[in-house]
């Protein structure tokens, strides 16, 4: 079974937290991950940097920006990641765009996703269709898991679909802006989290964009299975020591 669907399957809600590979710095990715799950994360989701990353936010792109200066690149992470399957036992994604993975080839990518342990990813830029014809057999072929995206103005039909044709979860974005959001869960985003989890979709949801703090962890998960924090977490590494991340999630306590 799939790591994310064996973590989700023996958790009642979960947390998922986004770091970016590479930053601070170059080769801070593996102790990110072991202190991530000492501290009780369920799930991480890796981000592998990119020069245009257009759904995020401006603190993801700083980090992003920074850990290309590091030198951060796809095979570098690959190396970094190599012995984490000893270290680590819960989901880890990478998240990222399509051009680099495109670059390092779709599935030489898939096939060192495989090696080193990896459950999952998640390409915004992936046009379904694309994914579908090109690229669907080989992601199937190595076991990796394409975790695919909803927002508010995705109709439900198109949701149905994507439920249809998705494996561990479908990644629902909370708000139509870039990540990084720190307002509080409006009524509107509230009635969203309800109309979803009123269709009773046979994918559990994970809810990302705009989680930042217990208020909003709380909403989010009052409907949905879970929630991912990004750049919250990404401006407390910014100026903490990374042995100190066990001490970031008192706040979830």
């Amino acid at each position: 079974m799939n790591r994310i669907d064996s973590t989700l399957q023996n958790n009642n809600k979960i947390i998922s937290i986004y770091f970016t590979a590479g930053y601070p710095a170059l080769n801070d990715t593996e102790e990110i991950i072991i202190e991530l799950e000492k501290s009780g994360v369920n799930m991480i989701e890796i981000g592998l940097p990119f020069s245009d990353p257009l759904a995020d936010g401006p603190v993801i792109q700083e980090t992003g920006n920074v850990a290309l200066k590091n030198g951060m690149t796809t095979q570098i992470l690959f190396n970094q990641l190599q012995n984490i399957r000893n270290k680590v036992k819960i989901p880890l994604l990478i998240m990222g765009y399509i051009n680099p993975i495109v670059q390092y080839g779709v599935e030489a990518f898939c096939k060192s996703c495989a090696q080193v342990g990896i459950d999952g990813v998640i390409i915004p830029d992936l046009p379904l269709d694309i994914y579908q014809n090109e690229y669907q057999a080989i992601f199937e072929k190595y076991g990796i898991y394409n975790i695919l995206l909803i927002t508010p103005q995705t109709s439900e039909q198109r949701i149905r679909y994507i439920d249809s044709i998705s494996k561990g979860f479908i990644y629902m974005v909370s708000t139509n802006a870039t990540t990084g959001n720190q307002n509080d869960v409006n009524i509107e985003t509230e009635n969203y989290f309800k109309r979803i989890a009123s269709y009773h979709l046979n994918n559990p949801q994970v809810v990302g964009f705009g989680i930042h703090d217990l208020k909003s962890y709380q909403k989010a998960t009052q409907h949905q299975k879970g929630a991912i924090i990004g750049s919250d977490f990404m401006r407390f590494i910014q100026n903490k020591n990374i042995k100190n991340i066990k001490n970031y999630f008192k706040k979830y306590k």
